[in-house]
């Protein structure tokens, strides 16, 4: 939000003093209203949505502490500056304590002394938040590298992202649920100059339509029934950073009317007022529909399909990029090791060949769930076939049964070891260099157990 933007309330009971700081502030670019008391500045600061509130504290029939201390109760957002005079610092150290952001002492100095404290305040605000936002991310900065993968399709998204990450383009990331879709909005976000600002996420599935339009664009007080204060949207709330709607295709038929309006117009009106907002916003969707399937069926507008699909970035289904899946398991490991207090290793070759076969229907998230699951019934450090559930006890690339009959760990283990040497070479068109840096084994060693177990003669 840009100062220009800024809504200031004054609060004094001195007339003169209320028309001076307007004239200074408004001249300033500030939007000003004032109040001549407590009272009324609680009941418009409940009104409407104000950046500062700057309050005389000796005010009759509710003083500014009283003021400031009713703010606190209802969870007023906005900064409070304190005026006081010299012989009444007692007050405003109990101010400061109350949660005053600063205060000025009267008489006032100059219009320079008070921007100054209105633009340290702001600064104070926005440090304030971006510590808030770190402490939700918990201190994780999201960059490809912890993304984890190494396959070709996911390299080509991590270019992608690099080169568009920017600009303001609004971009569409589709794939199947769990494939890591939000991920990839952390990472434009967090990649791009907006990186310093917000980054807001809603689930347009997951709010009832009567609450998203408020959650989206605000509203003001009595705008509805419940609307007992005013109330900032996520739109005003993502200003100078990025709103990422995940599952964008759930979306109202009369809401996507009103997201066109502010992609286009870069401005909301919020529920039950009669003035709009100018917002500078980066817009991310996301959806696991087919969006054009749905415009074909009249079930998403065609024009915001097309605002919303500048640039579209496809993630793919864990089944498509199986290399990614040794990588993901260890960081899943070391994460719930983490936070489990675990000292799990890692996972058996026969363990992670059920990873490698299976399909993997919920993706990425699936994944996760089934190594913490793994790991909570784990009895050794090793994960192994008995902590599986059954859907992957079960999978298997071929009808052959996957292991010989009885328990023998040697006989089992050898069986694995040639079926995966041989997939390695199948994979690799025979090429036995590419077929060891794939089974992570030296050449000598592969070479060997080719001879060992008669898959095929080593080269000369």
């Amino acid at each position: 939000m840009t100062k220009k933007q800024k809504r200031v309330l004054v609060v004094d009971d001195d007339p003169m003093l209320r028309e001076m700081l307007d004239t200074m502030l408004s001249s300033n670019g500030y939007t000003v209203d004032t109040a001549a008391n407590g009272r009324e500045a609680l009941a418009k600061a409940e009104a409407g949505l104000f950046d500062h509130i700057i309050s005389d504290i000796d005010m009759p029939e509710m003083d500014g502490l009283t003021l400031l201390q009713n703010l606190k109760d209802k969870k007023i957002s906005a900064s409070v500056i304190m005026l006081s005079g010299f012989s009444d610092m007692e007050h405003v150290k109990r101010a400061m304590k109350l949660g005053a952001s600063d205060y000025l002492a009267k008489p006032l100095q100059s219009v320079d002394a008070i921007l100054l404290t209105l633009d340290g305040v702001t600064e104070k605000e926005s440090l304030r938040a971006e510590n808030r936002r770190l402490r939700q991310e918990v201190n994780t900065e999201y960059s490809f590298a912890n993304i984890v993968a190494k396959s070709k399709k996911m390299n080509a998204i991590f270019h992608t992202i690099a080169k568009i990450a920017d600009y303001k383009t609004t971009v569409l990331v589709t794939g199947e649920s769990g494939t890591g879709k939000e991920l990839i909005a952390k990472a434009i976000h967090y990649n791009s100059s907006r990186k310093d600002g917000p980054l807001v996420s809603v689930n347009c599935g997951g709010i009832p339509e009567t609450l998203l339009e408020s959650e989206l664009f605000g509203h003001v007080k009595g705008a509805f029934t419940d609307a007992y204060r005013s109330k900032k949207g996520l739109f005003e709330e993502a200003d100078g950073g990025t709103l990422f709607l995940d599952e964008m295709g759930e979306l109202p038929a009369s809401l996507q009317v009103k997201i066109l309006r502010a992609l286009q117009e870069e401005e909301i009106r919020p529920l039950g007022d009669t003035t709009s907002i100018k917002v500078d916003v980066r817009i991310i969707s996301a959806t696991a529909r087919n969006l054009r399937e749905e415009v074909a069926q009249k079930r998403f507008r065609e024009d915001l399909f097309y605002r919303v699909n500048v640039l579209t970035i496809e993630v793919p289904p864990l089944r498509e990029r199986k290399e990614d899946i040794p990588l993901l398991v260890d960081h899943f490991i070391q994460k719930y090791n983490k936070r489990l207090n675990l000292k799990i290793k890692g996972v058996g070759p026969e363990t992670l060949q059920r990873f490698m076969d299976y399909g993997w229907p919920g993706n990425v998230r699936e994944l996760e769930n089934v190594i913490e699951r793994c790991m909570a019934l784990a009895d050794g450090n090793e994960l192994l076939p008995n902590n599986l559930p059954p859907e992957l006890l079960w999978a298997s690339p071929s009808n052959e049964p996957p292991f010989e009959e009885g328990f023998s760990i040697k006989q089992n283990s050898i069986i694995l070891e040639k079926r995966l040497i041989e997939k390695a070479l199948a994979e690799t068109a025979g090429n036995k260099t590419k077929a060891a840096s794939l089974l992570e084994i030296s050449l000598p060693t592969l070479f060997y157990k080719i001879k060992e177990y008669g898959v095929g003669q080593p080269e000369a």
